[in-house]
C-alpha cells in the first residue's frame, strides 16, 4: 500500500467516483483495510481460491490466543491489525500476516464496563489508511497510531467530548476516511455525525441529532456526487462529507427500544437497500431525485439483526432472523423486487463475503461454509467448523488468507 513520511495520503475523489465507493486510499486487490473490505460491500476480487478444502478444511497457517472483542481484523500489505481487549486495556496488535508474528502493540486503558455480560468490546474493525490506523473503542475512545510502529499519533474520547450516551452494547460503528475527512456516527447532541482532522483528530464540522447505531457508514456516488451514506439509530443519512451537508434523511427504525440498527447500508446505481430487524425488516429506495423513493419495503424478505448482506449482480444474499431467537436463516433476494429466491433454513447468523463467483458464510456457531452465488437454488461447496460458538466478529480475506476469530483464539487459514 502507497505511503508518506509525513501526514496522511490523501484520497483520490476522482478514483472513488470511478469505483462508485471511495473509502480510502488506492488499496491492493489482496488488502482488506477495514471492515467489510476494500469497498465497504463484503466483495473481494480475488480470484483463483482454493475450494476443494477436505474433510479438515482448509490449511491452518497459524493461529493464536486472544483477548475480548468482537471486531474483526483488517489487513493492508504486510500488516493485520487485531483490535481487542486484555483485562482493562484495549489493544491494538500489528502482527505479520504471513506468520502471526508480533510486530508491535499499542495498548490503552478503557472505561467500558458491559451492563449486559454480553462482551466488554472492543467492536470496531480498525481503520488503515496508509500510515494511519484508527481505532474505535467500545467506550468512544478514537486513537489514530502510526501503522509502522504503533506509536500514537491522537486520541480522544468521543462520549466525553459530545455527551454521546452509552448504549446498550457501548460504542460499535466503524469510522469511515472520506475526502481527508474521518467521519464517525458520535451520537451526541447537535452531534450525531461528526467529521474530523484524520492528522490531528480536530473537529471539522457536525451534523444531525441522530443517536449513534451499531451500523458502519459507507461511501458511495449518489446522483455523481460522492457521499457519505450512515444508517444510524434513526434511520438512513446521505451527506457531503466535506461540510455535513444533508442531502437524504429518512427515519428507519425500530418502535422497540431494546433494538438495534447494525447492518451498513448497501448501495447501487443511486439505490439504497437497507435491513434491520425487531419488526422493521428491509426497503429499497431510490435516491436519484430530489426526494427519496420507495421501491420495495416489508418484513417478509430480509430482515438482518446485525451482519450486512452481500450484492452478487442483481441478487442479494444474506441471512433472515436473529439469533437470539434461533430463527436465523439464509436467503436469496431478488434486488429490484425483494423477491425471495430461495431459503436455507436453520442456517443461523453468519458474516458473508462474496469472492471468486462464490460465497463465505462464516456463522455464529463457527461454521466455514462456501456456496455458489447461484439465484436458482443453494448448492454448497463446502463447510467445516474451524472456530466455537459465539463466532461474531467479521472474517477478512486478503490474499488468500482467511482470518477468522471468537472470543478466544484467532485463525489464519490459507485459501491459494
Amino acid at each position: 500500500m502507497p505511503m508518506r513520511r509525513h501526514g496522511i495520503a490523501p484520497i483520490d475523489a476522482l478514483w472513488g467516483l470511478v469505483l462508485l465507493s471511495l473509502l480510502c486510499e488506492a488499496a491492493a486487490a489482496a488488502d482488506w483495510p477495514q471492515i467489510l473490505g476494500p469497498n465497504r460491500d463484503g466483495h473481494s476480487r480475488e480470484t483463483g481460491l482454493n475450494w476443494n478444502w477436505g474433510p479438515d478444511g482448509p490449511p491452518v497457517l497459524w493461529s493464536r490466543p486472544v483477548g475480548a472483542g468482537f471486531a474483526g481484523v483488517a489487513v493492508a500489505g504486510n500488516l493485520a491489525v487485531l483490535f481487542h481487549r486484555v483485562e482493562d486495556q484495549e489493544l491494538l496488535l500489528a502482527l505479520d500476516p504471513k506468520t502471526g508474528k508480533e510486530l508491535w502493540n499499542f495498548a490503552a486503558p478503557t472505561r467500558y464496563r458491559d451492563d449486559f455480560n454480553f462482551d466488554p468490546g472492543p467492536r470496531c474493525v480498525p481503520l488503515i489508511v496508509g500510515e494511519t490506523i484508527f481505532a474505535l473503542g467500545a467506550n468512544g475512545d478514537l486513537h489514530a497510531v502510526e501503522a509502522a510502529t504503533g506509536k500514537k499519533r491522537w486520541h480522544r474520547n468521543l462520549r466525553d467530548d459530545y455527551a454521546a450516551p452509552k448504549g446498550f452494547f457501548g460504542v460499535a460503528a466503524t469510522p469511515i476516511l472520506i475526502q481527508d475527512r474521518l467521519l464517525v456516527n458520535v451520537g451526541g447532541p447537535r452531534a450525531g455525525i461528526v467529521a474530523f482532522d484524520p492528522a490531528s483528530g480536530k473537529e471539522l464540522w457536525k451534523a444531525t441529532d441522530d443517536p449513534a447505531s451499531y451500523s458502519s457508514p459507507t461511501a458511495a456516488t449518489i446522483q455523481g456526487h460522492l457521499r457519505a451514506i450512515f444508517l444510524t439509530r434513526t434511520g438512513l443519512v446521505v451527506l457531503d462529507p466535506t461540510n455535513g451537508k444533508v442531502q437524504f434523511q429518512r427515519y428507519f427504525r425500530s418502535r422497540l427500544d431494546a433494538s438495534v440498527n447494525a447492518a451498513t447500508p448497501l448501495v447501487w446505481n443511486d439505490q439504497v437497500f437497507l435491513t434491520a430487524s425487531y419488526g422493521v425488516g428491509a426497503a429499497l429506495w431510490n435516491l436519484a431525485g430530489t426526494e427519496i423513493e420507495e421501491i420495495w419495503a416489508n418484513d417478509r424478505t430480509l430482515s438482518c439483526q446485525y451482519n450486512t448482506p452481500v450484492r452478487v449482480g442483481d441478487y442479494l444474499y444474506g441471512v433472515d432472523g436473529r439469533a437470539d431467537l434461533g430463527n436465523a436463516k439464509l436467503r436469496c433476494v431478488e434486488w429490484a423486487t425483494g423477491k425471495i429466491r430461495w431459503n436455507r433454513d436453520n442456517f443461523g447468523v453468519a458474516a458473508l463475503i462474496a469472492v471468486d463467483g462464490s460465497i463465505l458464510a462464516v456463522t455464529e456457531a463457527g461454521e466455514l461454509v462456501a456456496f455458489h452465488a447461484d439465484p436458482e437454488a443453494y448448492r454448497e461447496r463446502a463447510r467445516v467448523r474451524v472456530l466455537s460458538k459465539p463466532t461474531r466478529a467479521l472474517p477478512a480475506l486478503a490474499d488468500g488468507r482467511l482470518f477468522l476469530r471468537d472470543e478466544k483464539n484467532l485463525v489464519c487459514l490459507n485459501l491459494k
